[in-house]
């Protein structure tokens, strides 16, 4: 199931059903005789999600089935960071099966780039079947990189499922030399989903308070159910730390 199918369904769950539906007991026992016991987990998660340890959520995350066959962002989203692409360093955090990087490798032929990908979790392969690029495991809130490492930082689909959110933001900005890309979901919290989403951002606005200060260069906008946002680093007088 691709991105442009899960967005057709997301819209139904989102926008057609009344609230006091999609949070009722129905949902629940419709969503759960489709994903099975997950469902708990998930609700766990929700409840306990902020006392997890490292371990906990690693082993959340291996027990969730891809939703997506091959990569969370849409078409429209992968074609815009095509072009916004600049020559250098370049790391994905929250590279997940590597999808992005290799699309990027092979569609980007006006620049000149080297990749990285990081992720809490890394599957031992992927450095065999990338093999241009290098992967690092660890916590995005604890980048393993020194400052102004790389050129461009990318993440996508990866900020709302972090708690420290603005931990999070603070560290990706901080290895970022000139260009940084975030695309998060667009959409709304119910009782009962099929994700481990900590933040929901139902408008631009819910996005843009967890990215203060916000610089006056960015860019952020709604691309197919996603919010794509661009800033560009500037080295004489740099973002402030979020700390």
């Amino acid at each position: 199931m691709n991105r442009e199918t899960t967005n057709k369904i997301r819209y139904v769950l989102e926008e057609l059903l009344p609230p006091a539906l999609r949070d009722s007991a129905l949902m629940r026992v419709i969503f759960r005789t489709y994903w099975g016991p997950l469902i708990d987990d998930l609700e766990d998660f929700r409840e306990r999600g902020h006392r997890y340890t490292d371990e906990e959520y690693v082993q959340l995350y291996s027990a969730l089935p891809r939703i997506q066959s091959e990569t969370d962002n849409s078409r429209l989203c992968l074609e815009r960071i095509c072009e916004d692409m600049i020559s250098g360093s370049v790391l994905d955090v929250g590279c997940g099966t590597g999808y992005l990087i290799d699309y990027l490798h092979q569609n980007t032929r006006d620049v000149v780039c080297t990749y990285k990908g990081f992720d809490i979790q890394v599957d031992e392969a992927l450095g065999q079947q990338l093999s241009f690029a290098e992967f690092f495991e660890g916590k995005v809130e604890e980048l393993p990189f020194p400052d102004d490492s790389f050129d461009v930082v990318i993440s996508t689909h990866l900020l709302e499922h972090i708690l420290d959110i603005r931990k999070a933001i603070s560290e990706l900005r901080r290895v970022c030399r000139k260009r940084l890309i975030i695309v998060v979901p667009r959409e709304r919290e119910y009782s009962f989903t099929f994700n481990p989403h900590v933040h929901f951002f139902p408008y631009k606005h819910s996005f843009l308070r967890h990215i203060i200060p916000v610089p006056e260069n960015m860019v952020c906008e709604d691309i197919a159910r996603d919010f794509y946002y661009r800033e560009d680093i500037d080295q004489a007088n740099p973002s402030p730390s979020q700390d």
